[in-house]
């Protein structure tokens, strides 16, 4: 392995633009319409999830990635497998690929649904528009991803600023003004107010939309030998994007809030709805569809930044013969084409649950429960694996360290892990807020899904062959 420790000195990617990967990822305005339903308790479901997801598994990241640099893109597989070994390590960088195919068209639901306010927002709940939309916006991405992770990074950057930092500092404001200028808000501003009704599960389910908005934050591990000087770049952008994601996703959610009655807000829709409500007060209607296409660009960008990473960490498994021959196959751009087009396929299966739903937001919110209970298992993994790692690796240099010793890791680890098993656990609930059609069927999606997700990994593991590992 030791080939590889000259790669950072050929990194394409530097502080700024790996910042800008984070933010693409952990910072999508898709999320806002989540969050802005529980009114002005989504201050605490962030704080919360700030505090037992986004923090804790920023600071894992910054001490695994720094520690395991030089060992090839794999990131989440390279870590497990130092701490709990190769069958344990293939499962978790499954898990993070597979929730993230099942996860595209929730977020291509999303930008779908922002484009036809560029030209008729009707369309936003019309199935068959969201599908095919959803299929060629996927389709598209999967192409533009065969030229490698400079495109994608200069993509993933544009998207950040044109998409996200526009229009989200655009709506923050937008929300002020609506305050300062004396409007009536949707939401009553008190201490009473912050604290969720937590007496029934339902009403708390979609706390767990919170760690999914901020889900993701290690993907960028993979691209550790692309980074320049990445023992120092790599945990100051990691830090700096969750700062960013933490002050743009509780301020833009608590203007959606104040301007839109928490009925009307729709899961793929709600963003465009707070934009078109505040332009038509303020006489600006005719900027909607500028918005919508800033917005759609952010999601560009979210698609770019997403689509190689989880991918480029299962191919490191090809080493070891995890997966079959068919999918070890990359380009000159060291992209694995096949594992793209074989994700582009599962896609499209999965995006056809829009037509079994009862309403786009249903299916948006079934498709995003699973999604967390398999990404949710996965980080269970690398929570667990920080300690072990701590114990069993003790002299690896490690650019970063977690501040504490053992007790500071224990701390970091066990609050994290405590946090992504709560949440698990509730994410099987269906929320009172949406209606999710028959429960039977929504639990047997869940459950079902969540086992067959699961068990692909041992099933591939019982069928490899000596030839499918590299030399």
């Amino acid at each position: 392995m030791e080939e590889n420790t000259a790669a950072p000195k050929k990194g394409v990617l530097g502080f700024f633009v790996l910042a800008m990967l984070n933010v693409a990822i952990i910072c999508t305005l898709r999320g806002l319409p989540v969050m802005a339903k529980e009114g002005l308790a989504l201050v605490f479901y962030y704080a919360v999830a700030a505090v037992f997801f986004l923090i804790p598994i920023s600071l894992v990241t910054a001490e695994l990635a720094t520690g395991w640099p030089p060992r090839g893109p794999g990131g989440v597989y390279i870590w497990v497998n130092e701490a709990f070994g190769e069958r344990w390590g293939f499962l978790a960088i499954w898990l993070q690929w597979i929730q993230n195919v099942i996860w595209y068209p929730t977020a291509l639901s999303f930008l779908a649904a922002t484009a036809a306010y560029m030209y008729d927002p009707t369309l936003a709940y019309n199935k068959v528009y969201m599908l095919v939309v959803i299929l060629a916006a996927y389709w598209g991405g999967t192409f533009a991803s065969f030229r490698g992770m400079k495109t994608s990074g200069a993509i993933s950057t544009a998207g950040v600023i044109f998409g996200v930092f526009i229009p989200g500092l655009f709506i923050i404001g937008l929300g002020l003004v609506w305050l300062l200028t004396g409007k009536a808000s949707e939401i009553v501003f008190s201490a009473r107010g912050l604290i969720p009704d937590v007496t029934n599960v339902d009403n708390v389910v979609l706390f767990a939309g919170a760690l999914l908005i901020f889900s993701g934050i290690e993907v960028s591990a993979v691209h550790s030998q692309e980074v320049k000087d990445p023992s120092r770049n790599y945990p100051r952008a990691t830090f700096l994007a969750a700062i960013i994601a933490i002050v743009v996703l509780t301020l833009g959610s608590l203007s959606i809030a104040i301007v839109v009655p928490e009925r009307d807000i729709s899961l793929v829709a709600g963003l465009m709805e707070a934009f078109r409500l505040l332009l038509d007060k303020f006489g600006l209607k005719w900027l909607i569809p500028l918005i919508a296409l800033l917005i759609s660009v952010g999601s560009i960008g979210e698609l770019c930044s997403w689509i190689i990473g989880p991918s480029k960490g299962l191919l490191t498994t090809a080493k070891q013969g995890n997966i079959p021959p068919f999918l070890q196959r990359v380009n000159d751009k060291n992209v694995p084409v096949n594992i793209l087009l074989v994700q582009a396929v599962i896609v499209t299966v999965v995006a056809f649950v829009f037509l079994l739903m009862p309403t786009v937001s249903s299916s948006y919110w079934i498709l995003s429960a699973l999604t967390i209970i398999l990404y949710l298992i996965m980080y269970l993994f690398l929570y667990a694996t920080v300690i072990r790692l701590r114990y069993t690796r003790p002299n690896v240099t490690r650019a970063y360290t977690i501040p504490g010793g053992l007790p500071g890791i224990w701390i970091v680890g066990g609050v994290g892990f405590i946090g992504a098993l709560v949440t698990l656990v509730i994410g099987f609930f269906p929320p009172s807020q949406l209606k999710t059609g028959n429960v039977a069927f929504y639990e047997s999606f869940l459950i079902i899904g969540t086992i067959i997700m699961c068990s692909v990994p041992f099933i591939l593991q019982l069928f490899r062959k000596p030839s499918w590992k590299k030399e």
